[in-house]
């Protein structure tokens, strides 16, 4: 299955549950392990865990198994593994903390977000 199909497929799991700010990222290029990035917040630990299970669920009914789950026992991150597309649901308290997009996110040319990447 193609990653874009798999991203489609985790999307509107995602939605489905009322999933909060999700943000897919196309990382393609920077990274040769996935293609895109999807992070998403849940409103409390069963929330984010039944986020990850109706992504795992929906994606065995349309053919993509996952590679891996991880922190499923915690509630306030778990990671949903499909290979080309790695899918992250916390929290907003953890998501803040661990920023990923900021951490993926390319800075356009010229930005004041590449001068700051330059500093650091």
């Amino acid at each position: 299955m193609q990653a874009e199909q798999i991203k489609q497929i985790v999307e509107t799991a995602l939605d489905d549950l009322k999933a909060v700010n999700i943000v897919t990222l196309d990382v393609t290029g920077l990274t040769d392990v996935m293609d895109y990035l999807v992070i998403a917040s849940g409103t409390s630990n069963r929330h984010v865990k039944s986020l990850a299970n109706n992504v795992v669920v929906e994606g065995k009914k349309q053919g993509a198994r996952p590679l891996g789950v991880e922190g499923e026992d915690a509630g306030d991150w778990v990671l949903v593994d499909f290979g080309d597309v790695v899918v992250h649901v916390m929290l907003p308290a953890t998501r803040d903390f661990y920023d990923l997009e900021r951490l993926w996110v390319r800075p356009v040319a010229g930005s004041a977000s590449e001068q700051e990447a330059e500093r650091d």
